[in-house]
Formats: structure tokens, C-alpha cells, sequence
């Protein structure tokens, strides 16, 4: 990932790779750049010399501490901003302001200008956006501002990354896949949670109602049994008012889970390649019928889930 100025992995570094996720830790250097779309934690930075120009959005930080930094591949280099910094910048881009612990979502086919300072070091996680559920139209919103480690949310992810990100890379392989994956699941749900598109025109309560019901499912897409009725009888209200309120966001309760059942399996079939079937995947996720799971897949992602393995390995 980075733009070939170092020819070799910076030196002190630490880098992990495995179940579609790359991770590294570096010492960060007062100018960097980082992402240009190569799949390698050990290109992940590259260190920059003070008279080169750098490009793209310019990200930077004044204290020493630990930043996280999450890479979405697969992007076409279709975001043509991140932290609020458009397109490829000159020395008057606007700075986005990084403070330690925060957690920067950023199009890692872009190349970003990173200013940072002695003693600061840069925690990547580098995977697909497809792993996330990220589609290339969400790209700007989950890459707009990082996520503050003073937030709620922040306060209690960025701790658990920073401290994965120390023990992935000198665990043994089978101890770091499996907290690995978790690493995986923590920013589905903090894409999920810190940047879902507030509902246009609902009130506050619809919109509070409609975001429970979402996580509801999304902590049962297992169940096959999932259903309006039960979500609705889960939550005290009518299946009619229920389907209003998918309605009123443009889609359909059957259409919303199948959607999210779909994403998980999507991930899973990399993470489990080789070590489950795609029936069992399918089944994992609330689908019954392996047939039906292929036909939708397909539909949704214009090919099979076997050609979906093949295609991230």
C-alpha cells in the first residue's frame, strides 16, 4: 500500500496477515505517505523526504500516542476525499487534525500526506471494503472524519484495536486469526454504528426505533426464523408500523436482512475459506437453502460464491 518511495519494509516494524486482513504497526516519521492501493502491510507507509511534494489529502497530528488507521481496498480510488480533504491536494489542502487513539477510515487507493510526530506510531488495518459491508457510494460517508477516541464509541474500540493490533503481530497463527476476526466483526458494527446516514425527515424516536430494530437483526441474522412478526412482537409495535418504517428508508424488512445476511456471508467466505463449506456459510447466516443462497448471490454480486472465494484469495 504505500507509494514506493522506501524499497525495503521500514525498519521497526511489525506487520500480520491473514483472514483478509493485513495489519501493521509502525514508528511514524515526521512525513509519510500513506495508500496507493497495493495489498502489502509491509508497504503499508512509505517515508517521505522533506522537499518531496507528497499528494493527496493531508492528515497530520501533534502528539505522541497510537493511531489507528483502516484501509479499504477494492475502491476503484472512487473517494475522492477523506478527513474533509479533497481529490489530490497541494501544499494549501486543508489538515485534518488527528488526535491518539483515533480511528481514520481512509480509501487505501488513494495516496494521503501524513505529518506526524516523534513518538507517534501508526496502528494499519488494511482489507477489503466488502468485509466491512462498505459499497463504493457509502465510500465518502465512512471515510468523511475520523472517529474521535473521546466518543463513546471510540472510547471503547480504539483501546481493544490498539492493544490487538500489539498481540496479532507476535501471537502464534492460530491464537491471531481468531482475535483477528474479531478485530473484523468490531469494524463492521463501528461502520455500522458511527456512520449510518441519518433517515431523512424521521423524528427522533422512528429514527431511535428504526436503528434498534436494525442492530436486533443484525445480533440475529443467524436465526432462520427471523421474521416481521417476531421482530415487531420483539419491539411492541404493529408488522404494518414495522414495514413502515423500512419503507419510509426505501426498502423492504425481508429486503434489509437478506441484504445483511449477505454481507456477512461475503465476508465469511474468505475468512472460512477452506475450512467450511459455502452450504454451511450459507446455512451459518439464516439462509436454508444452498440453491436459493446461490441465486441471490449472484443477483446481488453479479457472480457465485465460489467465484467470490476465488476472486479474494
Amino acid at each position: 500500500m504505500g507509494i514506493g518511495r522506501t524499497a525495503a519494509p521500514q525498519e521497526g516494524a511489525r506487520y500480520w496477515r491473514s483472514v483478509g486482513l493485513d495489519i501493521a504497526v509502525v514508528e511514524a516519521a515526521p512525513r509519510m505517505s500513506l495508500g496507493d492501493g497495493r495489498s502489502d502491510p509491509a508497504t503499508a507507509v512509505s517515508v517521505l523526504s522533506d522537499q518531496s511534494p507528497g499528494r493527496g489529502p493531508r492528515l497530520g497530528a501533534y502528539d505522541p500516542g497510537d493511531y489507528h488507521f483502516v484501509g479499504l481496498l477494492g475502491t476503484g480510488g472512487g473517494s475522492p476525499r477523506c478527513g474533509g480533504s479533497g481529490g489530490p491536494a497541494g501544499p494549501a489542502a486543508p489538515k485534518t487534525l488527528l488526535r491518539p487513539g483515533d480511528i481514520l477510515f481512509y480509501d487505501a487507493e488513494l495516496p494521503h500526506l501524513l505529518e506526524m510526530p516523534a513518538g507517534a506510531r501508526l496502528k494499519i488495518f488494511l482489507l477489503p471494503r466488502q468485509l466491512l459491508g462498505v459499497g463504493k457510494h457509502d465510500l465518502h460517508r465512512v471515510t468523511a472524519a475520523p472517529v474521535r477516541s473521546a466518543s463513546l464509541l471510540g472510547s471503547l474500540v480504539s483501546p481493544f484495536l490498539s492493544e490487538l493490533a500489539e498481540m496479532v503481530t507476535s501471537a502464534a497463527p492460530a491464537v491471531g486469526e481468531t482475535v483477528a476476526r474479531n478485530a473484523l466483526d468490531l469494524l463492521a458494527t463501528l461502520v455500522m454504528e458511527q456512520h449510518a446516514p441519518p433517515p431523512a425527515g424521521m423524528a427522533d424516536a422512528r429514527r431511535a426505533m428504526l436503528l434498534k430494530i436494525q442492530r436486533f437483526i443484525t445480533h440475529r441474522l443467524s436465526d432462520p426464523d427471523l421474521s416481521p412478526e417476531a421482530i415487531a412482537r420483539a419491539h411492541h409495535i404493529s408488522v404494518r408500523y414495522l414495514h413502515k418504517l423500512f419503507r419510509d428508508e426505501g426498502t423492504t424488512v425481508g429486503r434489509w436482512i437478506r441484504g445483511r445476511r449477505l454481507e456477512e456471508c461475503q465476508r465469511e467466505l474468505v475468512l472460512a475459506r477452506g475450512r467450511q463449506t459455502i452450504a454451511g456459510v450459507a446455512r451459518r447466516w439464516g439462509f436454508i437453502s444452498p440453491t436459493h443462497f446461490s441465486r441471490v448471490f449472484r443477483a446481488t454480486y453479479g457472480m457465485s460464491p465460489s467465484e467470490w472465494q476465488g476472486a479474494a484469495s
